[in-house]
């Protein structure tokens, strides 16, 4: 096998990115403290060419040595927004038409594995410690969970943010769009 390099892989340059058709899944951290957790979630969202990240309340923002570190350019490609609070991102997103969803681990959350039906949807995301704030959790429409049956509760913000765009992505666009 021969491993393709750059050039082979034919991929878009980020002005091409930015007027490319996107994946209806916009991403929102809540207070997430790790740059390098922004970084890795604006690589996943260029990957699956999500529409937009926002980044509310402590979250960091571009430009960053830090983020850069792991967005490695997607910073440049990705649109973002900035929020002082998830609640005002969430009123905002929610009078664009979007569904809220936050990911965490509530009573009746909803199975990963069961979702997306298509619709233009904004998953929220939390803090590396705390999670997503309670009050972001009540201005959701509903919860999402992924399954999990090791000794812990819960994954790192940016793996569970790959885990939830690949589950959209997924149902969305392969088996919706094609």
């Amino acid at each position: 096998m021969h491993k393709l390099s750059i050039l082979e892989m034919n991929r878009l340059t980020a002005s091409e990115f930015r007027e490319a058709e996107k994946t209806p899944l916009i991403v929102v951290l809540d207070n997430v403290r790790s740059m390098y957790n922004v970084g890795s979630v604006l690589r996943t969202a260029d990957g699956f060419r999500i529409e937009r990240v926002c980044l509310c309340g402590i979250t960091g923002t571009p430009p960053n040595k830090e983020i850069h570190k792991t967005a490695l350019g997607a910073e440049d490609s990705v649109k973002w927004e900035y929020y002082n609070s998830t609640i005002e991102c969430i009123e905002s997103l929610r009078k664009e038409g979007y569904i809220i969803v936050a990911v965490e681990q509530v009573e009746g959350s909803q199975n990963m594995m069961e979702w997306c039906d298509g619709r233009p949807m904004a998953i929220i995301l939390g803090n590396e410690v705390k999670g997503i704030s309670q009050e972001a959790v009540d201005a959701a429409d509903y919860c999402l969970e992924i399954p999990q049956i090791g000794t812990k509760h819960s994954f790192n913000v940016s793996c569970t943010a790959a885990m939830v765009m690949w589950q959209y992505f997924r149902n969305y666009y392969i088996h919706e769009r094609l």
